[in-house]
């Protein structure tokens, strides 16, 4: 029996997914906050657990007692910490749910101990659809960037390409699947340990920085997640490799000297254009082939692309492009009309001098550094969810910081270390940073100043996402600064 999922959410607070039988299209069950789901035919029916879920029945009642939309179809529930795991083929995990460290979720370990196999959708998609074309991209920063601009690039070219993965859309709600095309995918650590059965036709690893070590076990076993989208390729397939980080470097030298699977092995830069590979010098985006430098596209009036980690996204779109024939030519064409991606050092507005940036999507702090390294005079807000590190080692930036602003529970955690590098405000929420930049305005309207959000923390403690962050501080930023009268006087 076949399942694909027509709808997946997964943010801070809520994990999900709707199941569909291919074959006979019966709908499945939503499974949502903070749980595990698991499906299998039993007699027709399609079975799930949600264990944690409190809300609307589909009666209208609202009690303790799984929730289903499609309830009144006759599908089942049954709590799976009393199901005998022998009897089920698959354990379906969103990707967020815990299945080793730090503590498997109680489902994970009976399918663990039943030798039941533990999956995600990625993997029913690589399973079960006939001859994808796939092109995965992972690393710790700039995934989405990258994979967004390939698609566009391709879709430029006139080729057919699906988007989707960690990008926010499922795979399994591809529309082509098995249309003649490619599918550009996003793949977290998470997903790459849930797709045991992934086979790309080209993998990109763009960079590897500490990030997510409490859910792998240290630094190794993120390594070693990372490192699954290399053991997906075939024999004589194409691997990119970012040589921009020490981790990354070590894997692409590996790969070479072991001569790994006979791959072509492409280095990719922000900062230099390595022999063979495409990179990034003064600006230029630069292809090297047979020590021949050729120029593709001039970077500097990309607004959408700010700074060397951008640098190196469009130069691993630029390297999967070139692998698929596509000419140069139609290349600059797609990068100079790619919009970039919200939440992701968009440009909310200007207000004289001043620019508003929102990259809540840097939730940990070398994704931060990445937008700092951008800007000379910030305002900066900051804070939510610590992760691993915290923001020590953005120390380097702290002389562009002209003030701070606080928000979320590890406010004291990163004020200890701004105090007595970087002026710094305790503001508790997003909206009471956004209210003491506004007052502050009459004082800096006239400088040339960047208002980041870039959090270095994850959204968990005040938003259900790291969009719902977003999308407030650009709400925020549009209706007390950008749109009030009051504030235009002062020019």
């Amino acid at each position: 029996m076949m399942y694909y999922s027509n709808r997946y959410y997964e943010d801070d607070l809520h994990v999900g997914m709707v199941l569909k039988d291919v074959i006979s299209g019966d709908v499945g069950i939503l499974v949502s906050r903070y749980n595990v789901m698991a499906a299998w035919e039993n007699e027709g029916s399609i079975w799930a657990w949600d264990i944690l879920w409190t809300g609307p029945c589909t009666d209208g009642t609202n009690r303790n007692q799984p929730y289903t939309e499609t309830g009144l179809l006759g599908i089942n529930i049954s709590d799976l910490t009393k199901e005998d795991f022998t009897n089920i083929d698959a354990l379906i995990l969103s990707p967020g749910i815990p299945h080793s460290y730090p503590k498997p979720h109680i489902v994970a370990k009976k399918a663990k101990k039943a030798n039941t196999p533990i999956i995600g959708d990625v993997e029913i998609f690589a399973e079960n659809f006939v001859e994808p074309h796939i092109i995965g991209i992972t690393g710790t920063n700039g995934k989405s960037t990258t994979t967004a601009l390939v698609g566009h690039i391709l879709r430029c070219a006139q080729l057919p390409a699906e988007i989707g993965g960690n990008i926010g859309f499922p795979v399994l709600e591809f529309e082509n699947t098995l249309d003649a095309g490619y599918q550009v995918l996003e793949l977290s650590s998470y997903q790459l340990e849930l797709t045991p059965s992934l086979c790309c036709e080209i993998a990109v690893i763009l960079n590897i920085s500490p990030d997510h070590l409490d859910r792998h076990g240290g630094m190794g076993g993120y390594k070693a997640a990372k490192f699954k989208i290399m053991e997906s390729l075939p024999e004589n397939a194409i691997a990119i490799i970012g040589i921009d980080d020490q981790e990354s470097i070590g894997i692409a030298k590996w790969l070479t000297e072991n001569k790994y699977k006979n791959l072509c092995v492409i280095p990719i830069s922000g900062r230099v254009v390595p022999e063979n590979g495409v990179g990034v010098l003064n600006g230029q985006l630069v292809k090297n082939i047979d020590c021949e430098n050729e120029v593709v596209i001039n970077l500097h009036d990309k607004a959408v692309l700010p700074g060397v980690h951008n640098q190196q996204n469009a130069a691993a779109a630029t390297a999967i492009a070139l692998a698929l024939g596509i000419s140069n030519n139609i290349i600059k064409k797609a990068i100079a009309s790619f919009d970039g991606l919200p939440h992701r050092q968009e440009l909310v507005g200007t207000f004289n001098r001043l620019t508003f940036v929102n990259d809540s999507k840097a939730t940990n702090a070398d994704a931060t550094a990445r937008a700092l390294s951008c800007y000379n005079s910030i305002y900066w807000i900051l804070g939510g969810q610590s992760k691993q590190g915290g923001i020590a080692l953005l120390s380097e930036f702290f002389p562009n910081i002209r003030h701070a602003f606080l928000i979320g529970e590890c406010s004291e955690e990163f004020a200890d270390v701004l105090e007595g590098a970087v002026k710094f405000t305790s503001c508790g929420t997003i909206q009471n940073a956004i209210e003491t930049i506004k007052n502050d305005i009459p004082n800096i309207y006239n400088d040339e100043v960047v208002i980041l959000l870039s959090p270095a923390a994850a959204s968990f403690d005040q938003f259900e996402s790291y969009e719902a962050r977003g999308d407030t501080f650009r709400l925020l930023i549009k209706e007390k600064i950008l749109s009030n009268p009051n504030l235009r006087g002062c020019l």
